[in-house]
């Protein structure tokens, strides 16, 4: 039964409630759904009518294409001046025994290391340190694309950009403008956390608030230049938290278009300042996606981080309004693993992320960042392919 049928018969189910069925009815007549609904969608909805509705939007946007790219992570450091309370990545500066911080050739070595893979992006993100300043960065983006111009530079959130333009006495319009010089092509989406002051204030009060984080992707976007956006869910922000969260991008993607991707990330609990709160259900998490699919109908595409929710997680998303799971083809990012994701080496290969797609009758394409086709790989034969060699950072003793 095809999508437009599934929801023909929730939209004639007698049994369903009124509101929830003038939701549906929004879905299928391609209409935006209210701030008000979206709460009511997480206090109300069942996961079966959820995924009728966010899939339904997912075929109607792409059909079965799943989308991934090749890529690699560069993290800089994981020593930082915040002190995010959910974060079990990062090590203050007082803890760099326990870090690392890597110099510009050692990250210009991690580059190298891929010369000979056909990865399209390199994705850098990582701690806040007073040596990676705008000139610093500036240096990295150049060195970067003059070794390897045909590979995406995407690079730092607005945490890092609005300390660095501080840092320089410079305003954000000037900063993405010197960044884009410099030859960052695309900015990802983290540091958003949760926007509402009234936990924000609770889990990453020291960092840029949200209205900076909206600001910053505002001027990039104004250069014509592209950006992702998250959500960390799952902690202690209420329902009407994330909602608030998701109406902001919402009403900036109104104003600018220059978002590509919304990718909520679950928050996860091991080795951080609030190990005491649990963490949420996979029923949860799929709930979560589908609502995002319903609700931020500008947003192109919905991700899932494969390597933080589990391959088995990533695969039933498919199913409740995600199109894309990410690339991440080795153990170059520590993010994830050293808060308890049940991927502790995050490796795939390209063949590894075609079979968990097709395994779920879904059509694996893989895009470059900016999310043109690559490869199509729906019919595609593979032969024996070598797994990308792990690169290991170095630590500071």
């Amino acid at each position: 039964m095809d999508t437009t049928s599934k929801l023909a018969l929730i939209l004639n189910d007698p049994d369903l409630p009124g509101a929830l069925k003038a939701i549906a009815q929004k879905v299928q007549n391609q209409e935006r759904i209210t701030f008000d609904e979206g709460v009511y969608l997480y206090e109300h909805a069942e996961l079966g009518y959820l995924g009728t509705l966010a899939n339904h939007i997912r075929e109607q946007k792409h059909g079965d294409k799943t989308y991934f790219n090749r890529n690699f992570h560069l993290e800089p450091t994981n020593l930082c001046v915040y002190d995010c309370k959910f974060c079990s990545y990062s090590r203050l500066i007082k803890q760099k025994e326990e870090g690392w911080a890597l110099t510009m050739e050692e990250m210009l070595d991690v580059v190298k290391k891929y010369d000979n893979e056909p990865v399209t992006e390199v994705h850098i993100v990582g701690g806040v340190l007073p040596q990676y300043d705008v000139a610093f960065y500036s240096a990295l983006f150049s060195a970067i694309k003059k070794h390897r111009p045909e590979l995406h530079v995407k690079a730092l959130t607005p945490v890092e950009y609005h300390y660095i333009f501080k840092k320089a006495k410079i305003d954000y319009a000037t900063g993405m403008k010197l960044m884009k010089e410099a030859g960052l092509e695309s900015i990802p989406g983290g540091g958003a956390e949760i926007f509402h002051p009234e936990v924000r204030d609770l889990i990453s009060k020291d960092k840029c608030t949200g209205e900076q984080w909206l600001a910053i992707h505002e001027e990039w976007h104004k250069l014509g230049m592209r950006s992702n956006a998250t959500m960390l869910y799952g902690h202690i922000e209420k329902y009407e938290h994330r909602v608030d969260h998701m109406e902001q991008l919402r009403q900036l993607q109104d104003k600018t278009g220059g978002f590509q991707t919304f990718i909520p990330l679950k928050f996860r609990n091991q080795h951080n300042q609030m190990s005491n709160v649990p963490e949420v259900s996979v029923i949860e998490d799929l709930r979560n996606y589908a609502i995002a699919r319903i609700y931020m109908d500008n947003f192109d595409h919905i991700k899932a981080y494969w390597a933080m929710i589990s391959r088995q997680t990533a695969q039933l998303s498919l199913n409740f309004g995600v199109d894309d799971i990410d690339g991440t083809l080795d153990d170059t990012t520590k993010i994830y693993s050293m808060a308890g994701a049940e991927e502790q080496t995050p490796a795939m290969s390209t063949q590894d992320l075609v079979n968990l797609i097709k395994q779920v009758k879904r059509k694996p394409i893989e895009r470059d960042t900016l999310y043109n086709v690559v490869t199509d790989y729906t019919d595609f034969v593979f032969e024996d392919e070598v797994k990308p060699q792990y690169y290991k950072l170095p630590v500071i003793n």
